[in-house]
Parts: structure tokens; C-alpha cells; sequence
């Protein structure tokens, strides 16, 4: 059995894994380009993901995580107001990691690997070999700068969100750094993330595209909404365009998009990695099932798949645009609705636990 996987990203690495892990051979293609684009990019993993990371596709060192056991959020507009919180004394959150250390994890380990074999990609012409190559039972397409995915995926549903998410690491005095905040100011949402008793990430994405904020600026903006830290010194700063993007077919004849050309959502909930692990999950128990009844692996995989996470991807994506819509109104409305809702919220443990749930499984229907 040959599975043929495109791009060498996290979402390639971490298919393959979970792949060769049941004696799948895997050829990866993949572009001679920068490992990673941010190097100050990180991922909040929810429990349940980090358990089937753990589980069905490689072990995570110690080390290489922080967890996060308590959620605040605030609305600048109600001052230094708590208006939610999010914590479970029996359990973590989530936790957090660097995009790199998984991005290396996965490649040291890959690459000893009889199981699999990557494949630099020298010219365009490439993907029309892959495309008639008959030799693999699925070409799963994870890159959107190629192609396949212009050619094939261009009918979506899309959303320019006309901002830029900005992105740090910062390093402070020690504290004990297991909460984070969310911190709804006029220009965005801005976000603290944990990752050592030293260190916290920061995610703030400007609702303005044409606001371009240099770095002096950006650092007396973290700086004014800091209350936590004693900060010793910034990393670079890098941004990224955000966008809203779905694809109206999962797959066109012998292959199929994956990953981020799924659901492109707005960071401001953390679920972008989260949303790709529950799609490996959804297609490895497809293809395990497959395996156990002595099924072949072919093309009809790609329909059971969209059948099963098509529905609930929307659902999900469209979720987190209504919430980021919703603050972006909020932050410009003058009356105090949103406050005394988030307070029902807070109060209610039914809510607060069914909003735990959803960040942590998505829309899981059984």
C-alpha cells in the first residue's frame, strides 16, 4: 500500500507518522524551501488532541510542552473587568508547544523510517507525474501553493478578514505561567500564551490590514495591555494575512486536499492544528477500518471522509467567524449586553463546561 502526500508542513509530517504506523508506505513530495516560515509561531494542543497525538502518532517529550490549566478573557472596553473564565482543578486545558520542536520531533523520527521516503519536487511539471503515477492508492494534497490545489480547489467559500495576525515570544522574570489571556482590545484580539515559567507567546491579530504596525509599535502596544509580565526582551516579529476559507469539494478524482486547505480560520480560538489532528483522526479510523475488514485502499476513501468531517468542519469554522464577528462588533458597541452575557456564561456550569467541550472536541456527534 502506497500513500503519496504533498507539502512539509506539520500536517504532512504528522499524516505520515500516523500513517506509517500501520505499515503504510508514504512518498512525500515537497518543495526546497525554509523548514518553517515563523519561527515564533506556536500551537495550544487541546487534551483530547494531545491524548490522540500521543496515542496514534508519536510521543511528545516532557520537555517540549507547557500546559495550561485556567483561560481568562477580557474586554478592554470594560476595563480590567474578568468577563470569562475557563479552569478545571482536575485537569489541564490544554497545552502548549513550539512549532518547531514538533515540526523536528516528527522529522528525526520520520526519517529513520523503512515506511517512508521524501521526494523533492524540482519543477511544476512534478505534479502532473503524481497525478498519472499509478503506483499510489492516495495522493492527499496538503500545500496550497501548488498546482493541484489552483487547478482542482479553487471553488470555495472564502473571507477576507482584512487583517494581519502579528506573532512574539517574550521573555520575562520567572513567574508561575500556567494561565492564559485573551484580551479583546479596540484594534483586535490579543492573546498571552504560556510556554514556560520564562517565556509566553503572543498572538495579537489587527482587525485594520492597512494599519501595519512596525516594531516599536507593536512592543508599546503589548506593553500597555501587559499586566502579568516583567518583560526581559522580544523576539522578531512576524505577521501573517488571515482569511476565511472552506472548499466546497474535499476531492477531485484521485486526490483530495487536507489540512489548512480545509478550513482556514481565524487564530482566535487556537483551532487551526486542532481541527487538522480531529481530520487525521477521522481518516485514520477510516482507512484502519478499511485494513481490518481487508478492504482496499482507493479513491473511495476521500468520500467517506467528506461524508464524515465536512459537515462539522463548516460547522466549526463557521463558529469561530460568528465569534470573531461578534467581538469585532462588540468592541464598537457602547451598551453592555455582551458583558452581562458572558457573565450568565461564566456562572452557568453547564455552558462553561459545554464551551470547554467545544473547544477541546469540536462537534463531535456520536
Amino acid at each position: 500500500m502506497n500513500i503519496c502526500l504533498i507539502g512539509n508542513g506539520l500536517t504532512s509530517l504528522s499524516l505520515a507518522k500516523n500513517l506509517i504506523n500501520k505499515k503504510i508506505k508514504v512518498f512525500l513530495y515537497y518543495k526546497n524551501t525554509k523548514k518553517l516560515k515563523y519561527k515564533t509561531r506556536t500551537i495550544g494542543i487541546s487534551k483530547s488532541n494531545y491524548d490522540f497525538f500521543n496515542k496514534e502518532i508519536i510521543n511528545f517529550k516532557k520537555s517540549m510542552i507547557w500546559k495550561i490549566n485556567q483561560i481568562s478573557i477580557y474586554i478592554e472596553k470594560y476595563k480590567d473587568e474578568k468577563i470569562l473564565n475557563f479552569q478545571k482543578f482536575d485537569q489541564d486545558l490544554f497545552c502548549m508547544i513550539k512549532n518547531d520542536k514538533i515540526y523536528d520531533l516528527l522529522e528525526s523520527d520520520l526519517k529513520k523510517n523503512k515506511f517512508f521516503k521524501k521526494i523533492l519536487i524540482k519543477n511544476n511539471n512534478f505534479y502532473e507525474k503524481i497525478l498519472k503515477n499509478n503506483k499510489y492508492d492516495l495522493i492527499i494534497n496538503c500545500e496550497s501553493n501548488n498546482k493541484i490545489y489552483r487547478n482542482y480547489f479553487y471553488s470555495k467559500i472564502s473571507k477576507n478578514y482584512n487583517s494581519y495576525a502579528y506573532t512574539a515570544i517574550i521573555k520575562h522574570k520567572k513567574i508561575n505561567n500556567t494561565k492564559a489571556i485573551q484580551i479583546f482590545t479596540k484594534l483586535g484580539p490579543i492573546a498571552f500564551l504560556p510556554i514556560s515559567e520564562t517565556e509566553t507567546s503572543i498572538v495579537y491579530s489587527i482587525y485594520n490590514d492597512k494599519k501595519i504596525l512596525g516594531k516599536d509599535e507593536f512592543i508599546k502596544l503589548i506593553l500597555h495591555y501587559n499586566k502579568n509580565y516583567k518583560i526581559n526582551n522580544f523576539s522578531e516579529i512576524e505577521k501573517f494575512k488571515l482569511e476565511f476559507s472552506v472548499p466546497r469539494n474535499y476531492y477531485y478524482k484521485n486526490s483530495m486536499a487536507f489540512g489548512d486547505l480545509l478550513h482556514k480560520n481565524h487564530p482566535l480560538v487556537g483551532q487551526g492544528f486542532n481541527m487538522t489532528l480531529r481530520d487525521i483522526k477521522i481518516l485514520s479510523n477510516i482507512i484502519q477500518d478499511r485494513i481490518d475488514l481487508g478492504l482496499p485502499i482507493d479513491s473511495s476513501v476521500y468520500f467517506d471522509f467528506e461524508k464524515k468531517s465536512k459537515h462539522l468542519n463548516f460547522l466549526f469554522s463557521s463558529s469561530i467567524d460568528l465569534i470573531h464577528e461578534f467581538f469585532r462588533f462588540d468592541s464598537n458597541y457602547k451598551k453592555n449586553y455582551s458583558k452581562n452575557l458572558f457573565k450568565f456564561i461564566d456562572k452557568n456550569k453547564l455552558l462553561n463546561n459545554a464551551f470547554n467541550k467545544f473547544a477541546s472536541q469540536g462537534f463531535i456527534i456520536q
